[in-house]
């Protein structure tokens, strides 16, 4: 990737890396048998689905505009789930999902008699279920805390499932190795066994991060193939957000000041981390930099600083192999999946540009933001 190319800031798709990812999540789906869909929560780049769609099966949608992004541009229906689901929303729900899955039985009971009257497409219905299980640190990524608010608890179906529920929906994992995935559908199949073999299909959800480095693709596959067997009349869903785009982009930069104050140098940038990359302050994690390191003594350090006036809109020192001037350019990277997504426009900062790095070696500018995008959110 050139990125003396590329305006900034911007978001940048590596098409080619795009795509390794894709035919690795196809061979999981061909060779273990399960569907495998992108949920839009955590990859909603939209200009890549023409690509995309040659792979995967489609999408999980949670919000009505997510399910109507699925049938216009990923042309297919959307699995849908909300934690809640509005009234006045629920008839184009309906229209843009071939699945809908309900957090609560009272919300099962009350939009399910909609779905009965349904004529235009066939829909089925399921329900999530919050398994308390979760291998997840940080609770605010934690889907599956013991007394959470999304899935059912086991205790409230009193043994039995209501008519009309023809699928299960689960949500535990996050970022997750397959050996945690093996913990969950074990975790399921003690929870839930007698009703699996009953119903149509099952959504072990998120978190199953198969295209990072060193994940046991194969056991994966395995465990997979092993629950297929005991149950084959079941569709198992898997609906990854950043595996992805996991690795397959970067958020271009600039220096456009250096303030140094008590000894603490700042390279002032074009991105706001409160803005641009929340997850980095939310989780938090601390985002690689391309010729960068954490800090270490005789080379020359600097905190990066986000435009925002959030006073906490930096990141901690990071030390470079040789000083950093204004008007360099510093790129972010694994900065696709959870970062568009949640870009926001605090403080009136525009979003970066959105690009993408074709498997022909050229950039090509997607979207370019501006004072409109910005007015037309707050009117």
């Amino acid at each position: 990737m050139n990125y003396s190319e590329i305006p900034s800031p911007c978001y940048v798709l590596d098409e080619k890396l795009l795509r390794q990812n894709l035919e690795l999540m196809q061979h999981v789906k061909q060779a273990s048998g399960v569907h495998i869909i992108v949920a839009f929560k955590g990859y909603a780049m939209w200009s890549s689905f023409p690509l995309i769609r040659q792979y995967l099966d489609g999408a999980t949608a949670s919000s009505l505009h997510e399910a109507r992004l699925c049938f216009e541009e990923m042309k297919s229906l959307a699995h849908t789930y909300a934690a809640v689901y509005f009234p006045n929303d629920f008839k184009k729900i309906m229209d843009y999902s071939s699945h809908i899955s309900f957090n609560s039985l009272s919300q099962f009971a009350q939009y399910y008699p909609s779905v009965k009257k349904y004529k235009k497409h066939k829909i089925s219905c399921g329900i999530r279920i919050n398994p308390e299980f979760s291998v997840v640190e940080t609770d605010l990524y934690n889907p599956s805390k013991k007394g959470g608010r999304l899935g059912e608890d086991i205790a409230n179906f009193k043994g039995k499932l209501p008519n009309g529920i023809e699928g299960l929906h689960f949500h535990a994992l996050c970022e997750s190795s397959a050996e945690d995935t093996e913990g969950l559908i074990n975790h399921v199949e003690q929870l839930c066994g007698d009703w699996l073999p009953q119903l149509k299909w099952v959504n072990f959800g998120g978190g199953h991060l198969m295209t990072k480095p060193n994940y046991d693709v194969a056991h994966l596959i395995k465990v997979l193939k092993t629950f297929k067997s005991r149950y084959p009349q079941l569709d198992v869903i898997l609906e990854p957000g950043s595996a992805v785009g996991w690795n397959t982009g970067v958020l271009v930069a600039k220096i456009l000041d250096i303030v140094n104050n008590h000894g603490v140098k700042t390279l002032m940038t074009d991105v706001s981390f409160t803005a641009h990359m929340p997850d980095t302050l939310e989780m938090p994690y601390r985002p690689h930099i391309l010729g960068a390191t954490d800090a270490v003594e005789n080379k020359p350090t600097y905190r990066i600083g986000g435009t925002s006036c959030l006073s906490g809109d930096f990141m901690a020192e990071y030390s470079f192999d040789k000083e950093i001037n204004i008007g360099d350019t510093i790129v972010f990277e694994d900065m696709i999946h959870y970062t568009m997504v949640k870009t926001s426009m605090f403080n009136g900062v525009p979003h970066p540009s959105i690009g993408i790095w074709t498997e022909d070696d050229a950039f090509k500018l997607v979207r370019k933001f501006t004072y409109k995008d910005y007015k037309n959110r707050l009117s």
